[in-house]
């Protein structure tokens, strides 16, 4: 293996957000022996760049699910908004189904009035996670503030009468299995999306040319490594084209069950240092 490719969020990241240190001993390691590193994510570059600078790792960082590349000095190597008139019919589709949406684009991550913002997440993690304090839920959202700079608007018309805006990626979350159901059947055919997903009742919609494997495959071309040569690792349906795509696809102990049975490997959960572990026997068998 030339290069190891690495989703964040239930991946790299623990519950906290952070990078454990056997996780970037283990990195560290790979990279003195030649192997390179690059970061796989569906957040923005600031969301992202974040928790991996913290901890002293420089790399590349494809971003938005593949939207976005940048090079190790945060340079852009890639860019692929979607069609508005797509974003708009997705949002339409979202706003009727009942879903909240967020807006990933050149000027930032844009949502709907800090209220609703609040009101909207209390009750998807309510849904997602009822054993969670009203104290714990608070802090979740608190550290959507951290990983995201979040700016508010009154409505969609304003997102358009923007100039030059460009939309990477739109983010909804539903409060209920069937008003997800609902969206997804409506959009799954919609020409000029491709629709994926980061956890429960979210849906992501990217442009078609948008998917992590097609931006890591054109990342390691650029760097003289083939697929075959790539190792990569996930945990959600976000990470399947680049698992897929990749020579050793590795599925985290915390996988989504689809991503479990797609991959040949498998490692240990986010909170046991499945990164690390991966990588350490990826260099065995090398």
């Amino acid at each position: 293996m030339k290069l190891i490719a690495s989703d964040l969020d239930g991946t790299l990241l623990n519950e906290k957000s952070k990078v454990s240190e056997a996780n970037v001993r283990a990195i560290q390691k790979a990279m003195d022996k030649g192997v390179k590193f690059v970061v796989v994510t569906g957040r923005s570059y600031d969301a992202a760049v974040m928790p991996i600078k913290e901890v002293g790792i420089a790399c590349p960082i494809i971003t938005l699910n593949g939207a976005s590349s940048f090079d190790i000095d945060g340079n852009v190597l890639r860019d692929i908004p979607m069609d508005k008139s797509v974003c708009k019919k997705v949002y339409t589709a979202c706003h009727n189904g009942k879903m909240y949406t967020e807006f990933f684009t050149n000027k930032g991550l844009f949502s709907f009035g800090r209220d609703r913002f609040i009101d909207r997440m209390t009750r998807w993690w309510k849904t997602v996670n009822p054993d969670f304090t009203d104290e714990e839920i608070n802090q979740k959202i608190e550290q959507r503030f951290q990983d995201e700079s979040v700016q508010f608007v009154d409505g969609y018309e304003e997102l358009e009468s923007m100039n030059d805006l460009k939309i990477y990626k739109l983010l909804s979350f539903a409060e209920d299995e069937e008003s997800h159901k609902q969206v997804f059947n409506e959009l799954k055919d919609e020409a000029g999306v491709v629709i994926t997903s980061s956890g429960y009742l979210n849906l992501e919609f990217n442009h078609p040319e948008a998917k992590k494997g097609l931006a890591l495959k054109e990342l390691a071309k650029s760097m003289g490594i083939d697929m075959k040569d790539v190792m990569s690792l996930g945990d959600n349906l976000n990470d399947k084209s680049m698992l897929e795509m990749a020579g050793r696809g590795v599925a985290m102990g915390n996988a989504n069950p689809e991503i479990l049975n797609l991959c040949k490997y498998k490692t240990k959960t986010n909170e046991e240092d499945g990164v690390a572990f991966a990588i350490e026997e990826m260099l065995k068998d090398l």
